[in-house]
C-alpha cells in the first residue's frame, strides 16, 4: 500500500530564494512527520506546496498514490487533505458548534442529522463539547487551537497539516494539545511544522530538518536534534532539546 503522502524531488524558488531543493519524504497512516528549520528555511513554502497553495517547479506530490501536484487546494481538500493555521481563523461570530457544523456540511459533505451528529462527535473528541455554544471569537487561545483541529477533522482528512499549532501556548497548554494530537494521529497521517520542538518530540515519529529548502537531517526527534549540522544551523537556539527524552 502506498504511503498517505509522498513528496518526490520537490523544487521551488522565488527568484534567488530557494524554498524547496530536490526535497523528498513520505508519511504513512498513523505517522506524524515533524518539519523544523530556522526562519526562512522554506518550511511554510513546503507546507503550502503540500496543501496546494503553490505549485512546485518540478517534482510531485502524491496522496495515497494519486498524483495531486496539479490539483488546487480546494480539490486536495476534497481528496482528504486538511490543515490548520498558525493564527486560528474561525468564524468569530458563529459558535464553536456552528463552525464545525459548517465544515462537516460543506467540507465533509454530510447533511442534516448526520452532519449535526458528526459535528458534536468532533467537538467531544477535541475537548470542546462544553464550549459548543460559545462564540468562536470569544474562546481562549487553547480552545481556538482545538477548534482549528476540530474544523480540519470535520473534513475527514487522510492527511492533516499542522502549522505551528503550539505557538503562543503555555507549557501546560502545549501538553494538553499534544495529548489531543496523539489521540487523533492513529487514524491519519500528519505533517507538523513547529518551533516548539519539545512538542514535536512528544508526537512526531520522525523529524525532517531543512534549511534553504534542502534536507539537512531526518530521523527520530532525538537523533535529529543531536545532529551536528542541525545544531550548527540553529547556533544553539534549540534550548529545549533535553526534553526530547
Amino acid at each position: 500500500m502506498a504511503p498517505v503522502l509522498q513528496a518526490e524531488n520537490l523544487t521551488r524558488s522565488f527568484g534567488s530564494i530557494v524554498v524547496a531543493d530536490d526535497l523528498s519524504f513520505s508519511v504513512e497512516q498513523g505517522e506524524c512527520l515533524g518539519i523544523i528549520g530556522p526562519n526562512g528555511a522554506g518550511k511554510t513554502s513546503v507546507f503550502n506546496i503540500l496543501a496546494g497553495v503553490i505549485r512546485p517547479q518540478s517534482g510531485r506530490v502524491l496522496l495515497a498514490g494519486q498524483d495531486v501536484t496539479r490539483q488546487s487546494q480546494f480539490e486536495r481538500t476534497r481528496l482528504g487533505v486538511g490543515r490548520t493555521y498558525q493564527v486560528p481563523q474561525p468564524f468569530g461570530q458563529m459558535s464553536a458548534y456552528e463552525n464545525v457544523l459548517t465544515a462537516t456540511t460543506f467540507g465533509g459533505r454530510r447533511r442534516g442529522r448526520d452532519a449535526a451528529d458528526r459535528a458534536y462527535d468532533i467537538l467531544t473528541r477535541t475537548g470542546l463539547s462544553a464550549r459548543a455554544d460559545m462564540l468562536a471569537g470569544s474562546l481562549p487561545l487553547l480552545d481556538r487551537k482545538r477548534l482549528e483541529l476540530a474544523r480540519a477533522m470535520a473534513l475527514e482528512p487522510r492527511l492533516l497539516l499542522l502549522d505551528e499549532i503550539a505557538g503562543g501556548l503555555t507549557e501546560a497548554e502545549v501538553n494538553q494539545l499534544v495529548d489531543l494530537i496523539l489521540t487523533l494521529k492513529k487514524e491519519l497521517a500528519m505533517v507538523w511544522i513547529e518551533h516548539v520542538t519539545h512538542a514535536l518530540s512528544a508526537a512526531a515519529d520522525r523529524v525532517l530538518a531543512i534549511n534553504a529548502g534542502r534536507k539537512i537531517a531526518e530521523g527520530t526527534p532525538a537523533d535529529v536534534m543531536a545532529d551536528a549540522a542541525v545544531q550548527e544551523i540553529y547556533m544553539g537556539a534549540i534550548i529545549d532539546a533535553p526534553a526530547l527524552d
